[in-house]
């Protein structure tokens, strides 16, 4: 603790301000890496712009995430393995994730507060406790403003940190339930956008996010859209 004190404030003794010296002493200890694959090129994502849950960073559980069981119960589980990209992706990891579908009316229901692209990826199966982290490039310190894209059964709250620190609090996830659909699995995938919801105040450059579950669970995240703060 007291060496990663020393490196902060030698960052802000250097001319950084204290929200990048924060980013920069962070980097230095931090052992995950962004996510890449055979069709993901890899690499922080930016911000402004969109950040996909499912590419959540590179490092395993305790470092780039930690998940309640070491099972993925999407991938490899409810959808098989059968050599295919998104029914395999990231099969051996601990994060749940899954893959929006429109066949039988599963994603695309008249339920949706807000209808998903096809083929959109997620992390689902989320429970109280569990976490994951994603490393982003941010163009211009500043204030941000992020819609969510998620499903939640009986709501319940997240947070995110960045650089280790809480930056937004518990944040509530209104209920997607709705008692009007007749199948009761598909209340898993009532999806909706909700709109500013979390405000961040961002160093430029890269920065690390984490997104935490408080309460409930039981929700699908899918993409954080974040823009500048007007």
């Amino acid at each position: 603790m007291a060496r990663k004190k020393l490196r902060l404030a030698a960052a802000v003794a250097a001319g950084l301000s204290c929200g990048a010296a924060l980013a920069q002493t962070h980097e230095g200890t931090y052992r995950g890496k962004p996510y890449t694959d055979s069709r993901y090129p890899g690499g922080a994502q930016t911000i402004p712009g969109r950040v996909e849950c499912a590419y959540y960073d590179l490092g395993g559980e305790g470092v780039a995430y930690h998940d309640t069981d070491a099972k993925n119960n999407g991938s490899g589980g409810l959808n098989p393995a059968d050599g295919t990209y998104l029914n395999e992706f990231r099969m051996h990891e601990g994060v749940d994730t899954s893959y929006t579908k429109f066949h039988d009316t599963i994603d695309n229901s008249r339920f949706d507060r807000v209808q998903p692209e096809e083929n959109q990826l997620y992390v689902g199966w989320t429970e109280p406790g569990e976490w994951f982290r994603i490393t982003v490039k941010v163009a211009r310190s500043g204030v941000y403003t992020g819609d969510l894209l998620y499903t939640s059964n009986r709501g319940g709250t997240i947070a995110l940190d960045v650089n280790g620190r809480d930056a937004t609090g518990p944040v509530k996830i209104a209920s997607t339930y709705d008692a009007a659909d007749p199948i009761a699995w598909r209340q898993w995938h009532h999806w909706n956008l909700a709109r500013d919801l979390v405000r961040l105040r961002l160093a430029k450059g890269k920065n690390v996010l984490t997104v935490r579950i408080l309460t409930e669970g039981n929700m699908n995240l899918a993409y954080f859209d974040f823009r500048p703060a007007e």
